[in-house]
């Protein structure tokens, strides 16, 4: 099969594999195509398989990636997904070939991405990446993890902010929930089904959206697609929380 690079020449009549037949999600989609077109400026790059299919990789030069994080002259990837009968096929490692080859071609030193110690929702498996040449590098209290992997002898490990690492948010009252529009999911349920469900829950709700690349580089969590907090803890990247039968099975003793 082949694969397409999206551009700003294309991404109008392309589409972006996440929620392209969720008509609820529309304005999130576009939203993620202007993120695409801003970021594209900035060496940002969108890779995937040339089908109506969820295979794609989604990465960019380390300084300017939208997660807080220190990194120099490395890739760092975003959104990397290869998902039903594409499965087990090859998809993912031919997809990450691509972007070390580029990365060796343009000099820079490796690859970094953020992960989970478990499986976090809307973020690569850290246990496929362990298996392709990458090394936990650090690691935040909250559970997630940064994985680097060298392609050079000038490697510089990469590392979280210390303001990261501890876990928390500054506001400890209620529900806290940090988003951009790096995900076509985003934008809809945050502005309405969490809002709909803080209010069911009688939860203070504040919502912080990333709108620039300098907030999201000083955001409290490194899932700068979509964290919640409560009470200035961190909960999970799990979109569908927003949704009250999610919500429920995670803080169900807490409606009135």
């Amino acid at each position: 099969m082949s694969y397409l690079e999206l551009t700003a020449e294309n991404i109008d009549d392309e589409h972006i594999c996440c929620a392209f037949s969720d008509k609820k999600c529309v304005e999130s989609y576009n939203l993620k195509k202007d993120w695409l077109r801003g970021e594209f400026k900035n060496g940002y790059r969108f890779y995937r398989l040339d089908e109506r299919a969820k295979v794609f990789i989604e990465y960019g030069p380390s300084e300017s990636a939208w997660v807080p994080i220190k990194a120099e002259n490395l890739f760092n990837i975003n959104c990397f997904w290869v998902s039903g009968k594409y499965k087990k096929s090859g998809y993912g490692k031919a997809l990450l070939a691509r972007v070390e080859a580029e990365a060796q071609e343009e000099g820079r030193d490796g690859l970094v991405t953020v992960s989970g110690k478990q499986k976090f929702h809307f973020m690569s498996d850290g246990k496929w990446f362990l298996r392709n040449g990458f090394e936990i590098v650090d690691e935040t209290d909250s559970g997630f993890i940064l994985l680097a992997k060298s392609l050079s002898g000038k490697y510089q490990s990469p590392e979280f902010p210390e303001a990261v690492k501890l876990g928390a948010c500054p506001d400890k009252d209620g529900l806290v929930v940090y988003y951009s529009n790096r995900c076509p999911y985003a934008e809809y349920h945050v502005n309405n089904s969490l809002i709909q469900t803080s209010e069911k829950y009688n939860l203070p709700l504040k919502v912080f959206k990333l709108t620039s690349l300098e907030q999201a580089r000083n955001a409290p969590s490194p899932a700068t697609i979509f964290s919640l907090f409560k009470d200035g803890k961190f909960i999970t990247t799990d979109l569908s929380i927003c949704m009250e039968n999610r919500f429920s099975k995670v803080f169900g003793g807490e409606k009135q």
